[in-house]
């Protein structure tokens, strides 16, 4: 398996920006989707974006055009730059990873994983 870390949050006004990291151990990341989720205390935990492992990229409705996902294989980190900010992002942000197959092409279901990070708070105030 893999073990995840993440940083990078904090708070920050409307229509600011922040860029979350994700710190990834194990030999086989570069085989592995990871992906963001994020979860407000009482709601169930969303998908915000993810690369699997052979590229492709997919973005929740609501973030796209403002977030952008990246992964460093040569460092292995995944990314989440995020900008344009509003108050409902604010959340606990929580990287994931798991094999293609165990993902099963459900990129941003947080069912799909099993490896999960402790999670970095973003707050975003108006």
């Amino acid at each position: 398996g893999v073990q995840l870390a993440e940083s990078g949050g904090g708070s920050v006004q409307a229509g600011g920006s922040l860029r979350l990291s994700c710190e990834v151990s194990g030999d086989t990341y570069n085989t592995y989707d990871i992906a963001w989720f994020r979860q407000v205390d009482g709601k169930e935990r969303e998908g915000v974006a993810s690369v699997e492992s052979f590229g492709r990229i997919t973005y929740a409705d609501s973030v796209k055009g403002r977030f952008t996902i990246s992964r460093d294989n040569a460092k292995k980190a995944l990314y989440l730059q995020m900008n344009d900010l509003k108050t409902e992002d604010s959340a606990m942000y929580y990287c994931a990873a798991d094999t293609p197959v165990v993902v099963g092409g459900m990129p941003l279901n947080p069912g799909a994983y099993h490896f999960w990070g402790q999670g970095t708070q973003v707050t975003v105030s108006s």
